[in-house]
């Protein structure tokens, strides 16, 4: 790479960088023309600027001859993986995260949303694909620093971007909790056991509540001992997250599973508007009998005043059919169990189906069908409870993108394997939840962002193609120049770059 001047029959001398690695001149930059002297200094001084900018970064040229290509090849020393960078990378940086400048969170986010396996596996990967060393010890090292001085740096940059996708506001949150399990047998301060969303009951676990905007992205965090009851989890993320960013009006929607009486009265004694997923077979007789006598059809839905909160009821077939179906799925569970004699008297409470149970005479357990038959009145009938002054169909609608945040736990379970937990101090527990937390966002970004550019895949996808995407680098044999090229190499990989213009 070099510059050269040209001067045309005119008298004017053109500026330019050309390129002769493949034997033949290639204008790599024009700098226009001059008569004068000086201005032929000044079009240099710009070109040598150029020169400096480029020098070592300029595309290799295929264009010669195949002696000279495998030439070139011989001088390859490196080849990465840079589909990461290009895409998740950015996407990275334009959330902000980028202002937590330590080269190791950066990794472990961004391997964590491709490459979700443990610490040890993580630092292999690394060595793989982009030739950075990093011992187990290190990264241990690093989870220490991130759980005692950047965890709340994290959360801090995640609710600034979110606020500022959501035009600048959050006046709406939604929060829920899911558990997850450890691979120990040994319980202690914060791991214990207790009712697993996942079925792992005989394993430890923590209790981890989330916050998220509308669209689910994702707010505020926080864990809690395995045993604990998931409706006290709902106040301490939520005040604080208030307190912390100075939010005069907040409505909270959460799923029945959080609602309690001492939590309803403390959120109307701190003034939140709330929505909950009502337990409507619990409700005092005569509002079960209003309910049962409203004839509600698909889609249809009443609101029913309850002292100084509103009831909204809705009923869907589809719910109805799935509500059967349990049902008859749990009597015949029950049947297989009496007729085996494993049920005994200790059996009958009202944990999920052996409501149905009863005892006859001393020794024997049946099932009460008249109960069974009973509850078939219920199908298909959902209840909200509520004190928001939002029209009835603006707070069902509310309600409904409580989804999402199921879609955020399930995000994190299965693409972003945030369970089972291996690690054993409460520390590394922490900034390994900080971490997908982390992943999630740029996930949730890169999600927001395919949407809004109207790209016809999925993040997954995307993630997909992106680990695809290699960087080759050579060392000139002359100029020992270190010249870069971006491999892409297939239709996916181009038209990604179309959609998303990371640069090759």
């Amino acid at each position: 790479m070099f510059i050269r001047e040209l001067r045309h029959k005119n008298g004017k001398i053109y500026v330019q960088v050309v390129d002769k690695s493949s034997g033949k001149y290639k204008v790599l930059k024009s700098f226009g023309s001059s008569l004068t002297s000086e201005g032929v200094f000044e079009l240099k001084k710009l070109a040598t600027i150029w020169v400096n900018e480029h020098q070592g970064v300029r595309e290799i040229d295929f264009t010669c001859e195949t002696a000279q290509i495998e030439q070139m090849l011989s001088g390859v020393t490196q080849l990465k993986l840079a589909g990461i960078e290009l895409v998740l990378g950015r996407i990275f940086d334009e959330i902000g995260f980028n202002k937590i400048n330590d080269e190791l969170f950066r990794s472990l986010v961004l391997y964590r949303l491709v490459y979700p396996k443990s610490k040890l596996k993580t630092t292999e990967y690394l060595y793989r694909y982009e030739q950075k060393e990093w011992s187990e010890d290190a990264i241990y090292r690093y989870m220490d620093k991130l759980y005692s001085t950047q965890k709340e740096l994290v959360q801090q940059i995640s609710y600034a971007h979110s606020l500022k996708v959501l035009g600048g506001q959050i006046n709406v949150v939604f929060y829920d909790v899911t558990t997850l399990y450890f691979e120990i047998d040994q319980e202690d301060d914060l791991r214990k056991t207790g009712f697993s969303k996942e079925g792992k009951h005989q394993n430890p676990q923590i209790i981890l509540g989330l916050l998220v905007s509308k669209n689910g992205y994702p707010l505020a965090y926080d864990i809690y001992q395995g045993n604990k009851f998931e409706g006290h989890t709902l106040l301490p993320v939520v005040d604080s997250f208030k307190s912390k960013y100075e939010i005069e009006k907040l409505t909270i929607i959460a799923d029945s599973g959080l609602l309690s009486q001492s939590n309803i009265i403390e959120l109307q004694t701190k003034n939140y508007e709330f929505i909950l997923g009502a337990r409507i077979k619990n409700q005092k007789h005569t509002v079960q009998q209003k309910i049962l006598k409203l004839q509600l059809k698909n889609g249809e839905s009443q609101l029913i005043q309850t002292d100084d909160l509103k009831l909204i009821i809705t009923y869907s077939d589809d719910r109805a059919k799935k509500d059967k179906y349990n049902r008859e799925k749990g009597l015949r569970k029950l049947e297989k169990q009496v007729r085996t004699g494993k049920l005994t008297k200790s059996s009958i409470n009202n944990r999920g189906y052996n409501k149905y149970l009863k005892l006859e005479g001393e020794l024997n357990v049946k099932i009460d069908l008249e109960k069974f038959n009973q509850d078939a009145q219920w199908d298909g009938l959902k209840g909200y409870i509520t004190n928001s002054s939002l029209t009835k169909d603006e707070i069902l609608e509310n309600y409904h993108h409580l989804w999402k945040i199921e879609k955020a736990f399930r995000i994190a379970k299965t693409d972003l394997k945030i369970r089972p937990i291996f690690h054993r101090l409460q520390r590394r527990i922490e900034a390994h939840i900080c971490l997908t937390f982390t992943a999630y966002k740029v996930y949730k970004e890169l999600e927001r962002q395919l949407k809004e550019k109207q790209v016809p895949y999925s993040a997954t996808k995307v993630i997909e193609i992106a680990k695809s995407i290699f960087q080759i680098e050579i060392k000139a044999a002359k100029s020992q120049e270190i010249v870069r090229k971006v491999l892409l190499v297939n239709q996916e990989q181009k038209k990604l770059n179309e959609f998303l213009q990371f640069g090759c």
